[in-house]
């Protein structure tokens, strides 16, 4: 935004100290006239004379004082009524008081009360409305001039006409800035809004409610609506799904405003309005987080973020950057992902101190080299391997980042006193049948041992599937429509949860404030979702018919896999938190002895490469742990079977 030259800064204000002069004083004479029926007794004439300079006087230092002059005319909304209003009380008081206190031969100052009255409405009342007009003519000129602009790019295009989904704030928002707009192609026809109450009702600028959701294909008919927007703050999945439905049916399009949060941090503009996504259907009631317990815990604070550069690490440095720490360490060992999210973060704050650091987990010299230059005070500790079948492929591997990997770093939190260590892990770390799960199942009794150890607080969170994270099942369905399809799951009875990332990442920081050390706390993920109702609403989402314009097949299950997961034991007591979307889970841990002989035979698997040894140790230590047979056996026996049926062919 261009800033005002001096001498037009001064100029500008100038005018408007005149104009509001000059709308006082009008004030003051049209009240009197209007007192005394246009024609003022010559005794009052001289009262008048007397009384003009005190009270425009009085009046413009209450509008000084109570901040109404100091707005800016253009940008002028309800909000500032109130500082007009405190500057007409103010006034309204005084002069009425000088009225009832001054002697007798200070008379002439005396203001009759009729034409204080008056005198206050039309002053304070005409200043606010000059104010008003300013800001009708800017947006009048606003939209003009992008209205030409955008003719004059050649992408003048005839308006389409659109329903606003939800009559409330987001709403007048959201037609208030596309009429302000010239270079919007949308001419909003109506709302549509289910609260019977708004119904006939103009909501902004003349646009009424016309109806329910239910009347929807009617108005959508009758007003050849080219396409819905959902208008609703903080719309649960629940309303957008049964928006959707209605419109999949009508047929017509619906779009969304993005999240009112979103909006209000500067990150988009009300107007960019896009299509729904599935994140939108699988969303739930937006987190409430105890900001004053956040801000305990990581403002002013030295904070690491393992595997920053991941899906789940790197919303987690989002989230910790809005608390102000006053180090956040980025430890990554891929370098671009490391780039990436530092890069980000200097973007949306230059002032932050972020220390982007490339280093592997496992390496000791050089972790412990960060722990002693930083001295962090909260470790987050995401980095991880995560995919499921291909650990199935990589034991080994998964073994010594998940588990050994984890053991290092938490250690050296405990040696260097860190005040929290936080483990991300996950629900397949119940009952685990994959390599995976029952690597972080291990990590999480690793970190409950070390609670004993040291006066750290050791903190475990467990929730699910997160929705559009590396390697999850979204984004290789968009890839797959993006090909023409077909989706492929892997059963259709499949289930799995699902919560966004920022959902999760605000969860994991919440329950690090509120553990004591020792617990293995649980987000509360809602309901399951089945994988082909998703596959089949990303198709729909797509503008496409699943089974006709996309098919869907089944492969089979991976090794690994389970067709539902599981968020505890059955024999696990949960408990709640302060937090409603917090539990805590009482899981029976093993003997500090168990937990040093399991690591160090980790430790001796790991350098045999013994990968089916691994296997059975994991089903002993874990014993409600199913993990499965090698898959490349299990491939190498299928291929041989397959030869040998060839041969009998």
């Amino acid at each position: 935004m261009k800033e005002m030259p001096p001498a037009r800064h001064l100029f500008v204000t100038g005018i408007q100290v005149v104009l509001d002069l000059s709308l006082l004083l009008s004030a003051f004479v049209g009240a009197y006239l209007l007192r005394f029926d246009f024609q003022i007794p010559p005794n009052e004439v001289v009262n008048f004379l007397t009384q003009i300079p005190l009270v425009v006087l009085l009046q413009f230092v209450a509008l000084t004082v109570t901040g109404a002059r100091g707005s800016i005319w253009r940008y002028t909304d309800l909000a500032h009524i109130k500082s007009f209003l405190y500057a007409a009380l103010g006034s309204l008081v005084v002069v009425a008081l000088l009225r009832f206190t001054l002697p007798a031969p200070h008379r002439a100052w005396r203001v009759p009360l009729s034409v204080n009255l008056i005198d206050v409405l039309l002053a304070f009342g005409g200043a606010y409305a000059m104010r008003v007009v300013r800001r009708a003519e800017y947006e009048y000129n606003q939209k003009r001039l992008q209205l030409k602009k955008h003719n004059g790019n050649g992408n003048g295009k005839k308006k389409r006409p659109v329903l606003l989904i939800g009559a409330g704030r987001a709403g007048l928002l959201a037609a208030k800035e596309i009429e302000a707009r010239g270079d919007l192609d949308l001419e909003i026809k109506g709302f549509v809004d289910d609260d019977p109450a708004k119904r006939r009702r103009s909501i902004v600028q003349g646009h009424k409610v016309l109806g329910t959701t239910k009347e929807l294909p009617q108005l959508v008919s009758s007003l050849k609506i080219d396409h819905v927007v959902i208008t609703i703050a903080h719309a649960s999945r629940h309303q957008i799904h049964r928006i959707v439905r209605i419109c999949e049916e009508i047929p017509v399009k619906v779009r969304i405003i993005p999240e009112l949060y979103e909006i209000i941090e500067g990150r988009v503009e009300i107007s960019r309005i896009r299509d729904v996504q599935i994140e939108d259907l699988l969303g739930r009631d937006p987190v409430k987080l105890d900001v004053e317990s956040l801000n305990k815990e990581l403002a002013g604070r030295t904070v690491m973020v393992t595997g920053a550069g991941g899906s789940i690490g790197s919303e987690l440095a989002r989230q910790v950057q809005r608390f102000a720490p006053a180090n956040l360490l980025l430890v990554e060992r891929a370098e671009f992902a490391l780039f990436e999210i530092d890069h980000e973060l200097r973007t949306t704050n230059p002032a932050q101190s972020i220390v982007p650091l490339v280093a592997d987990i496992g390496d000791e010299p050089r972790m412990r080299a960060i722990f002693n230059s930083y001295r962090p005070q909260v470790v987050i500790h995401a980095a991880a391997h995560k995919h499921v079948p291909l650990m199935e492929f990589n034991p080994i591997e998964a073994v010594k980042n998940n588990v050994l990997n984890t053991r290092l770093v938490a250690e050296l939190a405990g040696e260097f006193k860190t005040e929290v260590f936080v483990l991300v892990s996950t629900d397949k770390a119940v009952r685990p049948t994959s390599i995976m799960g029952a690597t972080k199942r291990a990590a999480e009794l690793v970190a409950q041992d070390l609670n004993r150890r040291y006066q750290t607080r050791y903190v475990v969170v467990r929730f699910g599937n997160v929705i559009g994270s590396a390697g999850s099942v979204i984004p290789i369905f968009r890839n797959q429509i993006r090909n023409g399809g077909p989706l492929t799951i892997t059963d259709r009875r499949m289930k799995r949860y699902f919560m966004t990332t920022p959902e999760a990442a605000q969860l994991v920081l919440q329950a690090s404030a509120i553990g004591r050390g020792g617990e293995v706390f649980i987000l509360h993920m809602g309901e399951p979702v089945r994988i082909v109702d998703l596959a089949e609403t990303l198709i729909t989402l797509s503008g496409l018919k699943p089974y006709e314009d996309i098919q869907i097949v089944e492969t089979g299950m991976r090794p690994g896999e389970k067709l539902y997961e599981e968020l505890v034991f059955e024999t696990e007591e949960t408990v709640p938190t302060s937090h409603p979307k917090i539990f805590i889970n009482k899981l029976v841990t093993l003997k500090p002895e168990t937990i040093k002989m399991a690591l160090e035979r980790f430790s001796e698997l790991v350098q045999e490469r013994d990968e089916d040894k691994l296997r059975q140790f994991l089903n002993g230590l874990l014993l409600e742990a199913q993990v499965g047979a090698s898959p490349s056996v299990t491939q190498r026996e299928r291929k041989r079977l397959v030869l040998v049926a060839g041969q009998g062919k």
